[in-house]
């Protein structure tokens, strides 16, 4: 789903190649751990007070210690620059000389992995008003301090992102002397500031381009990336037929290489194992009409197994949800949100509703059509329940477009989406603006149609 709890999605099940998808699953949802807003421009880094810990987590604000946060923001600096320039002994030389192996053998990994990432900016903030208490944590000889505030990563990809997006590191900082090194970025996991894996820190990336975005993924997925790319253009193109032209038109598609990697990727929260793809986002801002970090992720297993067919509607219906999350509310109902996403999906693919819904038309033939449109919670089951949901979904939106025309299907989407959580009355008022019909009047003829089509 879109701009809050994660929807699962359980497919069709078919055998013929021509058409049908097999047990997908898709989850569109912006990511659970937004990042703050940076409190400074990007590269910055502008001290905004510092902290004295008073307790075990993290500590209350203070007196103020510029010199301390202006030095680490300038060490923070340097290894932004270190990698705009690629200069691995610059880089290197920022990390404590104390830390422990294998943190410095992570970071010269990191450095030699985002090699090949096209990067627009890669920049740190430092929020100095919220560290974490170091007072527990172990230090090696020569430390003569430690210190952990917030600090946010700031990162566009070249050919995706039109803003950076910022993501939370769970930085560590050592003083020797005169001069502060980046320590660690897990001694702080305890403390609940952990720091955010992209897919560099699982491995060499590489990046394939389109007109429309890029594919970015691993050495030895090539093939997969391949077959990605070869769509990318196609499915940004049928999209914006339907949603119109009015976004970025550009998809950052992530083929992770492990379970691991991908969960990093979407957070904690997704059942990722039964998953194909995920849509997520770092930032939504409906009022602003804004949005940050925006990925299709694709899963490492599901996603190769695809047919052509099933993959293209896999990544229309991802990449709609992309096109249309920042007119979209929290609270918005899913069958609106996920049946637009399969309407558009599904559009040019060939596949008829009786293929397509095979739940809901057993449903139909066997006890007549379904009473009322499907819940929220219908989404968040597992099964044949989760299954009909969708195809009850997807069957509404094909009945407004069928019966009232596509355009009056996008007003109804954007009118529903763009007023989120509504009571009874508001949604009635809402579906006569733009259908002439309340619920029940919906309901009754999406009820017909099925009728119609199914039976």
């Amino acid at each position: 789903m879109v701009n809050g709890r994660p929807g699962l999605r359980g497919w069709l099940v078919a055998a013929v190649a021509v058409a049908i998808l097999g047990g997908l699953v898709l989850i569109s949802a912006p990511h659970p751990e937004p990042t703050a807003p940076p409190a400074s421009g990007p590269g910055q880094g502008t001290p905004q007070g510092a902290v004295t810990p008073p307790v075990p987590t993290r500590s209350s604000t203070t007196k103020a210690d510029p010199g301390r946060a202006e030095a680490v923001a300038e060490l923070l600096r340097r290894r932004a620059n270190a990698v705009a320039r690629r200069d691995e002994r610059a880089f290197q030389a920022g990390i404590d000389p104390t830390a422990a192996p294998e943190f410095v053998s992570s970071q010269r990994a990191l450095f030699a992995n985002l090699a090949g990432v096209p990067l627009d900016e890669w920049s740190y903030v430092v929020r100095a008003e919220d560290p974490v208490d170091t007072a527990t944590l172990p230090r090696s000889p020569g430390t003569d301090e430690l210190w952990a505030p917030a600090v946010d990563l700031r990162y566009s990809l070249r050919g995706a992102d039109s803003v950076p997006t910022a993501r939370t590191m769970g930085y560590l900082f050592a003083r020797r002397g005169g001069s502060w090194y980046l320590r660690s970025d897990t001694a702080l996991d305890d403390a609940g500031r952990r720091t955010w894996r992209g897919p560099w820190d699982f491995g060499a990336c590489t990046v394939t381009t389109t007109g429309a975005g890029l594919v970015l993924f691993h050495p030895g997925d090539e093939a997969m990336a391949d077959r990605l790319a070869r769509e990318l253009d196609a499915a940004v193109a049928a999209v914006s037929a339907v949603w119109g032209t009015g976004w970025s038109q550009r998809v950052a598609l992530l083929l992770p290489a492990s379970l691991d990697e991908m969960r990093a990727l979407v957070g904690p929260g997704f059942p990722i194992e039964s998953v194909v793809g995920v849509s997520v986002a770092d930032r939504v801002d409906a009022d602003r009409h804004a949005v940050a970090g925006q990925r299709v992720v694709l899963s490492p297993t599901g996603s190769r197994v695809l047919s052509v067919a099933a993959l293209r509607v896999v990544l229309r219906h991802e990449i709609t949800h992309v096109a249309a999350r920042a007119d979209t509310v929290d609270g918005s109902p899913m069958w609106l949100l996920e049946g637009f996403a399969d309407y558009v999906g599904y559009r040019e693919s060939g596949i008829t509703l009786p293929q397509g819904a095979p739940d809901l038309a057993d449903l139909v033939k066997r006890g007549g059509p379904p009473q009322s449109l499907p819940e929220d919670k219908n989404f968040h089951v597992q099964g044949r329940d989760l299954n009909l949901a969708y195809q009850e979904s997807w069957s509404v939106a094909r009945f407004v477009a069928e019966r009232r025309g596509e355009d009056t299907l996008l007003s109804l989407y954007r009118k529903l989406a763009g007023a989120g959580a509504g009571s009874a009355s508001q949604t009635d008022e809402l579906l006569r603006q733009v259908l002439g019909l309340d619920r029940a009047g919906l309901v009754a003829g999406w009820r017909q149609y099925l009728v119609d089509t199914l039976a």
